[in-house]
């Protein structure tokens, strides 16, 4: 039986992309064997069984970027890991490990070389993370979403793959009048989707914020603001019950591949699995990178797009001042928003689930040969 150990996570963006390339090896190979290696306390512990895998969680824990006690802990809690991990290996003998970013990806790839047990990566940015970059000279293959990755990576193992999206947000891509009912819009008017990600983002829910009055004079627009369940009640008591008529706020939107379906424009941040997702939906969006990420990568991800012809971006320190504004001169003109549909839909890379198992599957295949 063929067995494939897939590590990473912390974040949903390396999540999402880590049960989708799951998903499409067991539809490759229904036989598969497959456990994931997660960091213990994050996301992946509870999302990976609720898709039905297995899952092991390493200690492991990100160094502080300033001199502290709390790294001694870290370094010691690496030790522990990479220990684990020597176990994991040894007792589920995987024929390839599949490592997406993530704090668990490090001890789990860096044990499987040295076994000699083919390692894939899988880099989601156009900036590489410290993990895929520390593995990359031992890696066999690299999946890539971004051109220009020589940079980073040796050049004879990078594969151009683009990200693993949603499955559902695709099936859903022409369903605008679900969304419209889903969500209780007006079907006659353009539809601007806002945002900050599941927990929300301040300075997006503020610039938003500070300028209802002038979206509530739009007569033709509505806005679908998801704003992030942490700041949902503090926003509420700041609207103190006076939301527009044409302003939806919601603290998380469930069904995402629906709100999509009904956006004539979307604002959201720059992170690698949004921006896939905004590629294959062909949606016109105003990015704003978040700036407390490693090595600003949202940043780096935006303006990969903005260079193209494909996005609008605006910095997170200026969105209060020039978020709104851009929004309307964009809702206003409409071929502009065709402009940055068609270009942002060139970059999308279909079925790149299935393109990194494959790549999976091939390696697996070239060793039991």
């Amino acid at each position: 039986m063929k067995k494939v150990i897939i590590s990473g996570g912390g974040t949903g963006g390396h999540i999402f992309p880590a049960l989708s390339i799951a998903n499409a090896l067991k539809r490759l190979d229904q036989e598969i064997e497959i456990l994931f290696v997660g960091a213990e306390g994050k996301m992946e512990m509870e999302k990976v069984p609720e898709a039905g895998y297995a899952i092991v969680g390493l200690p492991v824990r990100g160094l502080r970027r300033k001199l502290t006690f709390e790294n001694v802990k870290v370094l010691w809690n690496l030790w522990r890991s990479l220990c684990k991990a020597k176990k994991i290996i040894r007792d589920f003998r995987p024929d390839v490990v599949v490592g997406v970013g993530g704090y668990a990806s490090g001890p789990i790839g860096k044990i499987a070389v040295n076994a000699g047990i083919p390692l894939v990566l899988q880099e989601q940015n156009s900036y590489a993370g410290v993990t895929n970059k520390l593995l990359a000279k031992k890696a066999r293959k690299i999946c890539v979403a971004y051109e220009g990755m020589e940079r980073f990576f040796p050049a004879d193992k990078i594969v151009f793959t683009g990200n693993p999206v949603r499955k559902s947000l695709l099936l859903a891509k022409d369903s605008r009048a679900a969304g419209i009912e889903e969500y209780g819009l007006d079907g006659t008017k353009k539809t601007v989707l806002v945002t900050g990600g599941s927990l929300g983002a301040g300075s997006i829910n503020n610039a938003i914020f500070k300028m209802l009055d002038k979206i509530a004079s739009w007569s033709d627009v509505q806005v679908l603001w998801q704003c992030g369940s942490y700041y949902y009640k503090s926003l509420q008591e700041r609207l103190e019950g006076k939301l527009p008529a044409n302003v939806k706020l919601m603290p998380f939107l469930k069904q995402m591949d629906l709100a999509y379906a009904c956006a004539d424009l979307v604002v959201a941040r720059a992170g690698a699995g949004t921006i896939s997702e905004l590629c294959l939906l062909g949606k016109a969006v105003v990015l704003i990178p978040s700036p407390n990420v490693a090595e600003d990568h949202q940043t780096k991800n935006a303006m990969a797009l903005v260079n193209k012809n494909a996005a609008i971006m605006v910095r997170d320190c200026e969105a209060e001042a020039r978020l709104v504004d851009v929004m309307e001169e964009l809702l206003q003109q409409d071929t502009k928003r065709q402009q940055l549909s068609m270009n942002i839909q060139q970059l999308g890379v279909m079925n790149s689930d299935e393109i990194i198992a494959q790549e999976v599957l091939k390696i697996i295949n070239e060793k039991n040969n």
